[in-house]
């Protein structure tokens, strides 16, 4: 009997652990469940309307329109500096004199020649006119006044180039000489530079070219000022392509009306050569390519779908779509490398 018992008890236990187990897996199966029906978390944007203009995109050095090396036209010693590099100048003003002892005696002299040589021409003048002299006579007469006429501009010429002038306006960007030296004729002397305009050139390829037109609006930023803009506008294009390159020069005037750009600086430009109004856009994450084809991630009552668009212009954050989606939809921004077509999602507040 006492055996009996125990049997049915290990029985009972035996029949305890197996349902034991049981529960177990079962437990296992509805864990796994729950997993799969795991929300994957994710940031979305709605599709919204907008604009967004199309760029040409180049760089440049950035030059002055115009630049000038001022050089002595006359050889002398440096007698006066009357400006210093970054100073303003006119056109015409004087920057620097040369001696000019030497010519000035020169020029004296010259005069006294041509003074005697002129009340020596106006007797033989008279005496011509009675045919007292010859026709030969008066004409050598007449060519002497002339010549010494001649050179006696030449230096009173000569003497008002030890006035160094400056050709054109602008701002003195060096100085060559110092009091004292010894300076040749076509010595560069000064460099005087006029920044107003500054220019950007960029040197557009050929089949770029029929986007831009005189006029257009450009953008420039420069790595020396990071967080400032200027604006700008073609201002002329070359009529010729360079055969060497395949460019065409595209001359930008820039608008720096507080002076904080230099000619020499390297900038990058943005031509805008069109814009498209009133167009469904998108942020430019939520575009993903995959074998050429752009595809967006729509969500739709909690669960997100594969969506093929069609892209037009796109700028620094968003891009237009030409198909492919609505006003009202709402895309995927973030979150899109664990998605797949129907996945549950969480839509996390950014």
């Amino acid at each position: 009997m006492k055996k009996l018992n125990s049997i049915l008890v290990i029985s009972v236990l035996v029949v305890l652990i197996l349902f034991t187990g049981c529960g177990k897996k079962n437990g296992s199966d509805e864990g796994d469940e729950k997993e799969e029906k795991t929300l994957i978390p994710i940031e979305v944007a709605t599709v919204s309307k907008g604009a967004i203009a199309a760029y040409f995109n180049g760089t440049a050095t950035l030059e002055a329109e115009e630049d000038a090396q001022v050089v002595a036209k006359v050889s002398g010693v440096v007698q006066e500096i009357l400006v210093e590099e970054g100073d303003r100048v006119q056109t015409g003003a004087v920057l620097a004199r040369l001696d000019g002892e030497i010519l000035t005696v020169e020029l004296v002299q010259s005069e006294a020649r041509f003074q005697r040589l002129k009340e020596d021409f106006k007797r033989k003048e008279t005496l011509f006119r009675k045919d007292a002299i010859s026709v030969e006579i008066y004409q050598q007469a007449k060519y002497e006044l002339e010549s010494q006429q001649a050179a006696r501009d030449l230096v009173k010429l000569n003497l008002g180039y030890t006035e160094i002038r400056s050709p054109i306006g602008g701002i003195i960007t060096e100085r060559h000489i110092k009091v004292g030296n010894m300076v040749l004729t076509n010595a560069t002397v000064f460099r005087v530079t006029d920044f107003e305009p500054l220019l950007a050139v960029l040197y557009v390829p050929e089949r770029e070219i029929g986007k831009l037109a005189v006029g257009q609006k450009a953008l420039l930023t420069v790595d020396a000022l990071t967080e400032t803009t200027f604006d700008g506008k073609i201002d002329r294009i070359s009529p010729i392509v360079d055969p060497r390159t395949g460019t065409v020069k595209v001359t930008i005037v820039i608008n720096d009306e507080q002076g904080l750009l230099k000619a020499g600086m390297f900038s990058r430009v943005s031509i805008i050569y069109d814009i498209h109004e009133n167009i469904l856009m998108v942020p430019r994450e939520a575009i993903l390519i995959e074998d050429d084809e752009s595809l967006v991630f729509v969500v739709r009552d909690s669960m997100v779908f594969r969506e093929k668009v069609v892209t037009g212009y796109i700028n620094t954050s968003h891009l237009e779509i030409l198909s492919g989606l609505t006003i009202s939809d709402t895309v995927v921004v973030m979150g899109q490398g664990s998605l797949k077509d129907s996945a549950l999602i969480d839509i996390i507040d950014n």
